[in-house]
């Protein structure tokens, strides 16, 4: 399995809450999910650490257990959640969280899992290739975005639209009903969407935080085909500077209405074209 990756914070004076890492046979990709100005957290760690420190437990975890993913997640979750659990009141709706994938590559199979809006892409050389994203955030944050989505953004009125939408979808997380991220829950873990697939059918595989995968899902500046090859030839940073570009042209905006200028990006392409030499 080779891969090559590329991160990239929103803003160069921010912290990126995006976490990405791999081994020879595993890859993990985080989210964290930011909390705008206005929100209060009863939780002292940084959307960064939860991200982070989740992160490099699942990929220590997937190094040293074949076990299910979901498990694998849940004892994850479960186990960072002890690091702050008697440090910061966990049962506020503000604690922090992020949206997961893992992929884990055996001998005859590849085993994925996807919780939260992140987007994990498998090419078995057919046209289209199979798309996998979480799609209940969208589901329930489709409703409450007519506000949000009708003023400038870097008004005082968008901020303040952008924090009652945050508070309306905190009502929905982790709940049946509404979406699902990791965060202090470790039952989280069995609302993700899991599949295995025959290693021999998957040709590469991306996996791309939502600032990333608004080339498509967004901003419509390519087919998902379109930018896997944009990802196979030229570079996970390439795919990244083609987002900045259709932000930086709609700065407030505009065309493409959104809850901020720019979010953290980040996007990672395995190649399997090699697996038996390796």
């Amino acid at each position: 399995m080779r891969v090559a990756f590329a991160s990239q914070p929103a803003y160069p004076d921010r912290p990126n809450e995006d976490f990405i890492a791999a081994t020879a046979d595993a890859v993990v990709l985080l989210d964290g999910a930011s909390i705008p100005p206005g929100i209060t957290s009863t939780c002292s760690h940084s959307v960064r650490w939860y991200s982070h420190t989740l992160g490099s437990t699942l990929l220590a975890e997937m190094t040293q257990s074949t076990g299910p993913l979901p498990e694998l997640l849940a004892q994850g979750i479960k186990h960072v959640t002890s690091l702050h659990d008697y440090t910061c009141d966990l049962t506020h709706g503000g604690s922090p969280s992020a949206t997961v994938i893992m992929l884990r590559q055996t001998a005859d199979h590849l085993d994925w899992l996807v919780l939260g809006d992140s987007t994990l892409i498998l090419d078995t050389d057919t046209p289209d290739p199979i798309v996998i994203c979480d799609d209940r955030l969208e589901q329930v944050a489709a409703p409450h975005r007519a506000r949000l989505d009708s003023l400038t953004g870097g008004t005082p009125e968008h901020a303040e639209a952008r924090r009652e939408y945050v508070e309306t979808l905190g009502q929905y997380r982790n709940r049946d009903g509404g979406f699902w991220v990791a965060s202090t829950d470790p039952l989280a873990a069995d609302q993700a969407l899991t599949g295995t697939i025959p290693t021999d059918q998957v040709h590469a595989a991306a996996l791309l935080t939502d600032g990333a995968a608004d080339a498509v899902s967004r901003y419509r500046l390519m087919t998902w085909r379109q930018l896997l090859e944009v990802l196979t030839q030229d570079g996970p940073a390439e795919l990244i500077r083609q987002v900045r570009e259709a932000e930086r042209t709609d700065p407030h905006g505009e065309r493409w209405p959104r809850s901020k200028p720019a979010d953290d990006a980040t996007a990672s392409w395995i190649s399997f074209l090699n697996r038996e030499a390796l």
